[in-house]
């Protein structure tokens, strides 16, 4: 059995003995990517197992150990990681835990010893955590995110964010239902079967596989009107998680909407841009910028591909990341990066010019981020655009399900107002241009 090994500030490392040993639990926030991201590290030699428990059980053991007025995504989280390693099967002396650490002003910096926390409060102190971050921070012996593996990160993170846009696009109107979820299973299956053979990680292969996915997809048999579209856009894990946002999108499918959810690549692109824009505002070395610059570049290249692929489908496709920061102009600066940062008003600005007016801005209660890039904008956005209908939702433990989807449908009755309203207006018009 691997020995215990302390670093220096006696935080217990990860060691190279633990990765043969060790299962490896990671929460899920985004199902496909989670996935192919998991896929990739058992590649790297690493045992993985994804959480996909939802139930309110997690949220009973994470209220145990952190307090309620804490972040509301890290009581999710570490209610499901406690959750797993003393429900799960697991032996808890063979089980490491790994969650993401930003580095930035949110909460989301301090889950980690949130965590760490809350594991020696559950008597469990002898359990690794392992922070997963770009910054170099918490280094362990058995534990490294590799250039090669970043960069299949990367690829992996543009075929989730393209199976995502194209399966939403496709469900509300699917003839046989269950269609839609039976192709997105095969593709995550075919690009986790690639992976394992080395293919799909240049992007020559990528831009096949885009219009593979693509044409998959506009093969399933759809019928019926055009829905309500519904924006989903707010603190990175309610947005996407269906154990964060009470299952938002199920919820919106069974209303008759048709859930339109902006990707993670905006948000990765967001989180590197942010260090070059330190570099501007405050000073700092020139290289780091320039690092930057190339990381980014690459990334916008590969979003680039994925909207052309989309624009020759019936598909909509988003707008870039570079499209989205002009628009955020004049209304928050670029140091406006904690949490979301500028990033969500920003989404909610794109979504807007594309013709998605109305939108679901999700917030864990309390997030200071949030409710100023959130909700703070929402009155900004409205005298600005009279037709935007925005509703905020809280998200914490002692809200209720029903009456955050009583908002949402109020909300929607609004958004079906408005559409009959401007059908009317339409027709009018083209009844006046037929007498001319």
């Amino acid at each position: 059995m691997a020995e215990l090994v302390y670093a220096k500030d006696g935080r217990l490392l990860f060691t190279k003995e633990m990765k043969q040993e060790y299962t490896l639990l990671m929460p899920q926030m985004l199902p496909v990517h989670f996935g192919m991201f998991r896929q990739l590290l058992v590649l790297e030699g690493y045992k993985v197992d994804m959480l996909t428990t939802n139930h309110r059980g997690i949220v009973d053991e994470g209220l145990k150990y952190v307090h309620n007025d804490t972040c509301y995504p890290a009581l999710l989280v570490i209610g499901q990681l406690i959750d797993a390693v003393k429900h799960g099967g697991y032996d808890p002396h063979k089980v490491a835990l790994l969650i993401t650490q930003t580095g930035g002003g949110c909460r989301a910096s301090n889950y980690i010893h949130l965590l760490r926390k809350a594991l020696e409060k559950a008597g469990m102190s002898y359990i690794p955590v392992i922070s997963v971050n770009l910054s170099g921070m918490e280094k362990n012996p058995g534990w490294s995110l590799t250039l090669p593996l970043i960069r299949k990160m990367i690829y992996a993170m543009m075929y989730g964010d393209l199976i995502v846009n194209v399966a939403n696009q496709v469900r509300p109107y699917e003839v046989m239902k269950g269609d839609t979820d039976q192709m997105v299973e095969t593709w995550e299956n075919k690009l986790i079967e690639g992976f394992q053979k080395g293919r799909g990680m240049n992007r020559k292969e990528m831009r096949q596989i885009f219009d593979q996915i693509c044409a998959d997809f506009a093969d399933i048999p759809v019928a019926g009107p055009q829905k309500v579209r519904v924006g989903v856009v707010g603190e990175i894990y309610v947005k996407f998680s269906p154990l964060g946002n009470n299952n938002l999108e199920d919820f919106l499918l069974s209303e008759g909407a048709e859930p339109v959810v902006p990707g993670l690549t905006d948000f990765m692109i967001f989180k590197i841009f942010n260090r070059e824009s330190d570099v501007d505002l405050y000073g700092g070395k020139w290289i780091k910028k320039k690092v930057c610059q190339i990381f980014k570049g690459y990334i916008e290249e590969c979003q680039k591909d994925m909207i052309a692929a989309l624009k020759k489908t019936r598909f909509h496709a988003p707008g870039t990341f570079e499209n989205m920061h002009k628009l955020v102009h004049g209304y928050l600066g670029d140091g406006n990066k904690m949490g979301e940062g500028w990033l969500l008003t920003g989404e909610m600005l794109e979504l807007i010019h594309s013709g998605v007016p109305n939108i679901v801005c999700t917030q864990p209660f309390g997030c200071l981020p949030n409710h100023i890039v959130g909700k703070g904008m929402i009155r900004k956005l409205k005298d600005d655009y009279p037709n935007s209908n925005i509703v905020a939702i809280d998200y914490d433990p002692g809200a209720t399900k029903i009456n955050q989807e009583n908002r949402i449908k109020l909300m929607l009755a609004n958004a079906r107002q408005i559409a009959k309203q401007e059908a009317q207006q339409k027709a009018e018009q083209d009844l006046v241009g037929a007498a001319h």
